[in-house]
């Protein structure tokens, strides 16, 4: 027998045609079964060397004109093309979110916390309960590592006016801070990003270390700068038992519309070129020495490798590599 396009279809709509009288008396016989809304708890855990390694969804958002977002430097059309040869959408896209835990045997540090609380009605804010499903307490966390200070990331550090993770000291970069706290950020378009500091972050102030680039977090966990997409923004290594990974944050917003385009101009950068830079920077290093890396915002788990096609990066997910 040979099958074509239009046969598999013939065939497909036979054998509804005979099927639908026997659905519709079933359908008869019983009640209608309402769709389940229920999304189940959202975590990807792993070892590097001696360490524990555990990515949390903070959940998902639909955002239209990925246009308006990637590759503001070319036009609407390149960027459609781009995304339909990858069987992406053109009129939307989903952004996710990864806050990663990280328990080294002595500290329990969690980096980035998320969009919080105020995120919840659009379906983000779920990093505490993916910790809490996950087998830790928001208690147990003692290190909370800032990447950078955009609302994302910054929005889980207080619950219901409290700090969310009462035992732990926090860590970010000083550029970052100094940046986003100061005063003369109001009035620009960088005000509502301050607020959100002073709000969120100011208050633990007393409890914050700030680090620069090649300083240590804890043994085996290393800041590295990665400026542009905020004036402080870092990312991390991480290093246990041989073993190597690099927490990239938003060093790239998009596992295609960022990877594949480096170049391309991000609305969300404050300094476009020098993110830009930083992107081909980055990313070549983790091509080249063939890293795993947990993009901020790649296809949760968001865990993957990159490499080298053309002018950018092809996303590599991580299937079964780091569980051997």
């Amino acid at each position: 027998m040979k099958f074509s396009r239009r046969s598999m279809f013939k065939l497909s709509a036979a054998g509804l045609t005979a099927l639908a009288a026997p659905q519709i008396l079933v359908r008869a016989a019983q009640a209608e079964v309402p769709m389940s809304a229920t999304m189940p708890a959202a975590f990807k855990r792993f070892t590097l060397g001696d360490f524990e390694v555990t990515v949390l969804s903070d959940g998902h958002r639909i955002v239209p004109g990925p246009q308006k977002i990637f590759g503001i430097n070319k036009t609407e059309e390149e960027v459609s093309e781009l995304l339909e040869s990858n069987y992406l959408p053109v009129d939307k896209m989903q952004f996710t979110f990864a806050p990663t835990l990280v328990n080294t045997g002595d500290d329990l540090v969690l980096f980035d916390t998320g969009n919080g609380e105020g995120g919840r009605e659009g379906g983000v804010g779920q990093t505490l309960a993916n910790l809490k499903a996950s087998g830790y307490t928001p208690e147990q966390v003692t290190v909370v590592v800032l990447t950078h200070l955009h609302g994302d990331h910054i929005g889980g550090l207080m619950e219901a006016g409290a700090p969310a993770f009462p035992n732990a000291r926090y860590v970010t970069g000083q550029i970052e801070y100094d940046f986003w706290s100061s005063g003369d950020r109001i009035g620009t378009g960088a005000e509502n990003g301050h607020k959100g500091v002073v709000a969120k972050v100011v208050p633990l102030a007393d409890k914050i270390s700030f680090i620069g680039d090649g300083e240590t977090v804890v043994s085996g966990i290393t800041g590295m700068a990665a400026f542009g997409h905020t004036p402080g923004h870092m990312i991390y290594a991480l290093e246990s038992g041989g073993r190597k990974l690099v927490l990239t944050a938003d060093a790239a917003n998009h596992f295609v519309l960022s990877l594949q385009r480096p170049g391309w101009e991000v609305v969300f950068d404050t300094d476009k070129a020098m993110a830009a830079a930083t992107r081909k920077s980055v990313f070549d290093m983790i091509a080249t020495d063939r890293l795993a890396f947990i993009g901020y915002h790649m296809p949760f788990p968001s865990v993957g490798y990159a490499e080298a096609v053309g002018e950018g990066y092809r996303f590599i997910p991580e299937t079964y590599q780091l569980d051997l």
